[in-house]
């Protein structure tokens, strides 16, 4: 195990470009977690007096219409898209990979029906479902991380799934199968924990989709709903202004680009450092 985690390091510090993106991920991290501390004033406190202000050292990213902080709001909207991105990634993955793990352990007529819902959902995209789930459930943030996650649960089933299927042939399972390891320890214990670097490369490229499609929903007034602070609901807030105070919307937007860039770079470095395919 430790040979492995140092092999993986190795090859994952190769790419210089994903050792910064790490960085800055885990700053981020920092950032969202001390919100609180970092933030020079109250995200939610009106200044009418002093709304549509420009960067400055008062306000390093400018006012909004309500004269309320945006780099105070930016910093509290990566605590709520982390919390959105990630809780729903966990929702997804824990419920994706039970699903997947039982349909490719028995195939059969359960393993058809299993895998024909999942590609149903499939075949709609994740975005339009998200919507369709967060119109039924209605505004908040758990039911945007319920709908965010919920949409996102076949991706992990079927990556699971075809892992798997290609494991459990194998002779150390036959092995413990045949000594009488039970199916529920078989599958938790001895195949799954051989399918953890898939499963974490998904993950970190679907914090990424989680907090767009979440922003998309609070973007056209599904999602996070005012005065709480989230990236894509700010991004809706300033578009009336965009012409002439496009600072409003400037830095939330280049929060949601460059947050996703920095986990898809993640997460293609992962692939890399993981399978010995793209190792170079």
């Amino acid at each position: 195990m430790l040979k492995r985690l140092k092999n993986f390091f190795k090859y994952y510090s190769r790419n210089k470009i994903a050792v910064v993106a790490l960085g800055f991920l885990i700053l981020l991290i920092f950032v969202a977690i001390f919100a609180d501390v970092l933030s020079p004033y109250d995200y939610t406190e009106q200044f009418p007096k002093d709304n549509f202000l420009k960067p400055s050292s008062a306000h390093l990213m400018g006012t909004d219409n309500f004269g309320r902080d945006i780099f105070s709001r930016v910093l509290h909207g990566a605590q709520v898209s982390l919390k959105i991105g990630f809780t729903s990634v966990i929702i997804s993955t824990i419920i994706g990979v039970i699903i997947g793990a039982f349909a490719g352990y028995y195939e059969g007529v359960f393993d058809s029906i299993i895998m024909r819902v999942m590609d149903t959902i499939l075949s709609i995209p994740q975005l339009v479902l998200a919507i369709a789930l967060a119109a039924a459930l209605g505004s908040g943030m758990k039911n945007l991380i319920l709908a965010v996650s919920l949409s996102s649960i076949p991706s992990y089933a079927r990556i699971v799934r075809s892992q798997v299927m290609s494991i459990k042939n194998l002779e150390y399972i036959e092995s413990a199968r045949l000594s009488g390891v039970k199916t529920f320890k078989l599958i938790f214990a001895e195949i799954l924990p051989n399918c953890f670097a898939p499963i974490i490369v998904q993950a970190t490229i679907g914090v990424g989709t989680a907090i767009l499609s979440a922003a998309s929903l609070s973007f056209i007034g599904m999602g996070i709903m005012p005065p709480e602070a989230e990236w894509g609901q700010m991004l809706s807030e300033g578009r009336a202004y965009i012409r002439n105070y496009p600072h409003i919307t400037l830095f939330p937007g280049l929060a949601i680009a460059l947050t996703i860039l920095v986990l898809n770079i993640v997460g293609d470095a992962l692939r890399d450092a993981f399978d010995p395919k793209f190792r170079r």
